[in-house]
Formats: structure tokens, C-alpha cells, sequence
């Protein structure tokens, strides 16, 4: 990269957040700032002065990206999709488990007041001193002595 884009660059780091949507709205005419977060404006314009500077990706590359995206993608291709994104009825099952917990047999250990409780993931619910808990909240209240 050239000292003149890269001090170009480095030298917008130091811009205050108005600063730095105006030169979002010069660099992209007729299109106003995305969003009032700094760092992700700094990206977006350093990647359009490379970009100015240095030309964009080939067309041989941008084809390249589509097709990556089109062979791989869930959400834009219908034969990768689960059967709950795919327009079929979601099973009960697929409701009531939430996508963020570990999978199953995950054993969750955790130091709380000099006790290290063990929870384990079941297929749905958890397992806490050999007795079945819909949430983790209830081991929690148990746990911490909690009303």
C-alpha cells in the first residue's frame, strides 16, 4: 500500500464520529452514513480509498464470490437449508431447544461460593444432582439458595 492511502487512512482513525460521516457521504455520494459507530466507519472508508486507489476485486473474483456463496450458503441455497428455514412445519423439538446451549451430554461446571455445581445438557432440559430441571434458571435459584 502506498504512504499516501496508508497515512490517508491512519489519518481518519484520529476523526471525530461527525468528521467521519462526512467523509462516509463524500466517498459514497447520495448515500448518508450507515451507522454512528466509529471503527466501522473508519473500515468501510479505508476500504473505498484502497479500493479508488487500487482498483476493486476482478470480475473473475467477484464470480468466484458468488459462486462460493451460492454453493455454500444456507440462507441462499434451498438444498442447504434445515428443515425449519425451508418452508416446512419446524418440529416441536426444534422449538423448544435453544440453538445457543451446547449440544447434549455437555457437562457445564462452574465455581460458585466455594461449590463447583455440575449441570448437564440434556436433549431437553438439564440434569442437576440426579434430578431433571426444565431451566437453567431453576438450577440457578437452587444453586444460589434463591427464593
Amino acid at each position: 500500500m502506498s504512504d499516501k492511502v496508508m497515512a490517508q487512512i491512519m489519518a481518519l482513525k484520529e476523526l471525530p464520529l461527525a468528521e467521519l460521516q462526512m467523509e462516509y457521504e463524500e466517498l459514497f455520494p447520495g448515500q448518508k452514513a450507515p451507522s454512528s459507530n466509529k471503527v466501522f466507519l473508519w473500515r468501510k472508508i479505508a476500504y473505498q480509498l484502497q479500493e479508488l486507489e487500487y482498483g476493486g476485486l476482478s470480475v473473475e473474483a467477484q464470480g468466484k464470490i458468488q459462486q462460493l456463496v451460492q454453493r455454500s450458503n444456507p440462507i441462499n441455497n434451498k438444498a442447504l437449508r434445515p428443515e425449519s428455514m425451508s418452508g416446512n412445519k419446524p418440529k416441536k423439538s426444534d422449538l423448544s431447544r435453544d440453538k445457543r446451549l451446547p449440544i447434549s451430554g455437555t457437562v457445564i461446571t462452574k465455581e460458585y461460593k466455594g461449590i463447583k455445581p455440575q449441570i448437564k445438557i440434556l436433549g431437553v432440559g438439564f440434569k442437576y444432582n440426579s434430578k431433571i430441571y426444565k431451566s437453567f434458571t431453576a438450577i440457578a435459584k437452587e444453586v444460589t439458595v434463591a427464593h
